[in-house]
């Protein structure tokens, strides 16, 4: 057997540097079993089992490891794409891959497909050559004063914004022509290390920003394969659970026993056992999104299931409304639970786990305050009850349980090591007394189970295969293997991940409640949070949240912040495919078009989407003498770089005709614009450089939509606010402002709550719930491009 294992590895070894792969990628490659199966077939469903260019292969290989798994009847088209050079790039591929996922084993359009993958599209590298001059002359000063220091990941991003279908390389040698153009040689300054409080400050953005350079250039990176190929599978028995001798206090892996794991497997059926487990003590942030993505995530791919359970050990701060939410926004996520359950449900089993836990003396009960006990941890010292008698453990457990103690009277702690060098194996607390109702369980409990003493033992109960929890949960692993093995449980295999914090923002629960509490926002659901209810609010989808959380990936590497703006670049690429167009002028400024009849109405094609050229892309506008646009857009002086409309200047109305500003009408003070006047040239001869929206009065005398817009921004001013003392300090005063008047063309009107559009020239904005059958109420989603940062923003 062993021959014959050989014998295929060595084949699939040739085909793959057939196609291009290195020598040590294709050996990699060979040592993962899926990775192998997905590239062997998508070799043979592209026909190129004779080998193939290996810009070709790379690609291939990209979709081996990253095409959406909903979509596979789709391949073989993509791979006719691949092989023929009409999809050639990196961004393309992640393009289609997007496009499949959303539209999963559906029919779809090929010219619909063909648009958004960039199909057909050349870009010159004139093209680029002007765009990275543009770039580097926009950020001059910043290059000029970090010299190579400068993140040269930042700006092929930028450059990439522009023109997401050029060619990475050339991009990339323009980029590096251009810095050696600027600045020379490099100098022995250059080659010096920076200080550590500048790699410190620094880090993310340059890791960030590398990534997305990394990416468009095709290079591999960990975040290229699946990312559950991480996980061993329940199978792989000797990675997940190993018989290895205990040691209080340092065993950090699983200690089954073989009748254990006999028990277990035969539970599971070998299957992926995983679960979620939120405290129902506030809504669920973009955080808990990744912890989905992960726990329900690895369940699906691995054909296994994944509980939803609700870690409610503390009454006090958990409500129905809290409960009732995560369970309609997992599914909004696009997550099913195999099972809702609750740490409540156990309470008794855990009440009996206790009790056996005392009668092994692995626990006592305990009369410190909390500050003695937080003294006697700092000291390494034990309670002075840390050696009472079984018996009278026992019967003061008792007693706690049947409400004949105070409150803060007494405590059960687990007897581990106060002399560990792990400060989670300082005699954690297991019960607390609190005379509190429970929105779940009632009140049938006085004294509930802590995280630490519940969590291991529902995981055990429920036969997790993997506990996987963030880093900052790392310490206690220890305590979670002490304790089931203390009580003789099942161990399940725990793996802790880096957590998701997203710049300009705060992700802790106590803050975010404290924000939400004291009215610095409008509520658990305002669009300025990351909560997930705040993110759906201002319009952005479940789906374009998963593709943000699938291209971070799952690692053990601390990536500290992720910039707020590659979130909103999954955001604008969804939407840019699946928002219609419209008009909306957000502070009207009159203009009476004085050579056309006033009673007169033209009804103007419109495009809702650019490129299509079926009778659903395009929708009705009135054009009458009267039109409505920016006040923006107009300036009594001109100016050569300004493209907007002025005294004797024509400017071009999107989807209709030439205007040329004749006359000011201003109010009294000689300043304030009251209306323009203007001549419109019906046969459209003139060919202005300015194009402007607009909206017009839909009859003689009536005024447009008016329609209520809400423009919402970084909710801090600083990266990381959660590093300032004074961090309400740092909320952003221009986070929201209302526009209360904005006109909209007629066929808005009819728009639903959730409808999601695009605002030519304005940005992305979705309908929200607060609009009425009166007036509708629109939330900026986000804006058509990323100026975060930029001079007069």
């Amino acid at each position: 057997m062993v021959g014959v294992k050989d014998e295929k590895s060595e084949k699939c070894l040739g085909l793959f540097l057939k196609i291009g792969l290195d020598e040590r990628t294709a050996k990699n490659t060979i040592a993962n079993n899926k990775v192998t199966t997905n590239l062997t077939a998508v070799i043979h469903e592209a026909v190129v089992t004779d080998g193939c260019d290996r810009r070709i292969g790379n690609l291939l290989y990209t979709v081996a490891t990253k095409y959406p798994a909903n979509a596979l009847v789709h391949r073989p088209a993509l791979l006719k794409y691949i092989v023929s050079s009409k999809i050639k790039t990196p961004a393309q591929l992640e393009a289609a891959f997007s496009f499949f996922a959303s539209i999963g084993s559906e029919d779809f359009k090929l010219d619909e497909f063909e648009e958004v993958c960039g199909v057909g599209v050349e870009v010159s590298t004139e093209d680029i050559e002007r765009t990275v001059k543009e770039v580097f002359e926009e950020n001059r000063n910043s290059i000029l004063e970090l010299r190579y220091r400068t993140n040269v990941g930042d700006l092929f991003a930028n450059v990439r914004k522009w023109l997401p279908w050029a060619d990475p390389k050339i991009v990339k040698q323009l980029i590096d022509a251009k810095m050696y153009e600027l600045l020379g040689e490099k100098t022995a300054a250059d080659n010096e290390k920076p200080t550590k409080k500048k790699e410190k400050k620094d880090k993310p953005a340059k890791s960030e920003e590398k990534k997305i350079a990394d990416d468009a250039l095709g290079q591999p990176s960990e975040e290229d394969l699946n990312p559950y190929l991480i996980f061993p599978r329940p199978e792989d028995n000797i990675q997940v659970h190993t018989e290895v001798p205990f040691s209080d206090g340092s065993v950090l892996r699983c200690c089954n026993t073989k009748e254990m794991l006999e028990k277990h497997l035969k539970v599971t059926g070998g299957k992926v056992f995983t679960r979620f487990p939120p405290e129902p003590n506030g809504y669920l942030h973009i955080g808990h999104a990744k912890a989905m993505f992960v726990d329900f995530g690895l369940a699906k791919e691995r054909g296994g299931c994944c509980y939803l359970r609700y870690d409610d050990t503390n009454p006090e701060a958990e409500k129905k409304e809290y409960i009732d939410h995560i369970e309609e926004i997992v599914k909004w996520m696009g997550w099913e639970p195999f099972k809702i359950t609750y740490t409540s449900d156990y309470f008794q089993d855990l009440y009996e786990l206790a009790v056996e836990l005392i009668r092994r003396g692995h626990a006592y009960v305990d009369h410190q305050t909390p500050e003695e006990i937080k003294e006697y941890r700092e000291k390494k010292m034990n309670s002075p009850w840390r050696d009472r008698p079984v018996a009278e453990s026992l019967k003061l457990f008792e007693d706690m349980r049947n409400g004949l103690i105070e409150e803060g009277k007494a405590t059960l702690r687990m007897k581990q090591d106060m002399q560990s060098d792990n400060f989670n194996m300082y005699d954690l607390i297991a019960y607390r007394i609190k005379f509190t109702p429970h929105p779940h369980a009632g009140d049938k409990w006085c004294i509930y189970p802590s995280y630490d003493y519940s969590h291991c033992i529902v995981d055990s109960i429920e036969n997790i295969t993997h506990s996987l929890c963030t880093l900052e949960f790392e310490t206690r692993r220890a305590s979670y293997y002490w304790l089931l093995h203390a009580l003789g449980l099942y161990q399940p295999y725990v793996w802790e991940y880096s957590r998701l914090n997203i710049s300009n923002t705060v992700m802790s629960k106590r803050k975010l409640n404290f924000l939400v509490t004291n009215k610095y926002v409008d509520g658990w659901d305002d669009p300025r949070l990351m909560t997930l209810a705040g993110l759906r609010r201002r319009g952005v989808s479940s789906t374009s949240i998963n593709a943000f959380v699938r291209g971070i990936g799952i690692t053990r590497s601390d990536c500290s912040l992720i910039r707020l703006d590659r979130l909103e670049y999954h955001i604008r690429e969804e939407l840019n495919r699946t928002a219609p167009r419209t008009m909306v002028v957000l502070n009207p400024l009159k203009v009476v078009i004085t050579n056309m009849d006033s009673s007169s109405i033209m009804h103007l094609d419109a495009k809702r989407w650019p490129d299509a050229q079926t009778d659903e892309a395009f929708y009705k506008v009135p054009f009458s003498n009267v039109i409505y646009i920016e006040h923006s857009d107009f300036r009594k002086n001109d100016s050569k770089d300004y493209y907007g409309l002025s005294l004797g200047k024509s400017v071009l109305l999107r989807y209709a005709f030439p205007i040329k500003c004749t006359d000011i009408i201003l109010a009294d003070d000689n300043e304030t614009i009251l209306e323009i006047r203007a001549e419109y040239d019906p046969s459209k001869k003139t060919k202005p450089k300015g194009v402007l929206h607009w909206v017009a009065e839909p009859s003689p005398g009536v005024t447009p939509l008016k329609v209520e817009v809400r423009l919402f921004d970084r909710l801090f001013n600083s990266e990381n606010p959660s590093e300032l003392d004074d961090w309400l300090a740092d909320l952003n005063p221009k986070s929201k402002e209302l526009i209360h008047n904005a006109y909209a063309e007629p066929s808005l009107r009819d728009s639903a709550v959730g409808d999601r559009f695009q605002f030519e020239r304005l940005g992305y904005f979705t309908v929200d719930e607060d609009s009425t059958p009166e007036k509708l109420v629109f939330n900026r989603t986000v804006t058509l491009k990323d100026g975060y940062g930029k001079v007069g923003k």
